[in-house]
């Protein structure tokens, strides 16, 4: 598919309410628990579950299969990490949801997923859109 506006503005919205789902609606008790530890398996699954996603936004963009994997491994990657540096902030600090400080280390969190969508749709449209 060309990267027209349209399509780069309808990758990015796909790409957005996949990480909702992801983020809000599919999260299991084990993706959630435990998530100050980095070699924490709930948190590779949810990783997963968001690369799933973004796998399924690129082939129905028709994405070549090279750049679908490379950029998922990325994102698995990226969103990994992103969730494990918010999560070992907010247990060191003993964030609640009452405290500012857990909300802003919660914007922050989304803040750079969705950093890494603009980067992910910039990439295609520099390497794999026709």
């Amino acid at each position: 598919m060309a990267a027209s506006f349209g399509a780069v503005f309808v990758m990015l919205c796909l790409l957005l309410v996949k990480h909702m789902f992801a983020d809000f609606y599919l999260q299991t008790p084990k993706m959630l628990s435990g998530r100050g530890e980095y070699f924490h398996w709930g948190r590779a699954q949810h990783a997963a579950v968001h690369v799933a996603g973004s796998i399924i936004v690129f082939l129905v963009f028709g994405a070549p299969l090279a750049f679908i994997l490379i950029v998922a491994a990325l994102e698995g990657i990226i969103h990994f990490n992103i969730d494990f540096v918010k999560a070992s902030y907010s247990d060191k600090n003993q964030l609640e949801p009452s405290q500012a400080a857990f909300w802003r280390a919660a914007g922050l969190d989304q803040l750079m997923h969705n950093l890494t969508y603009v980067a992910m749709v910039w990439a295609w449209v520099s390497f794999a859109a026709a």
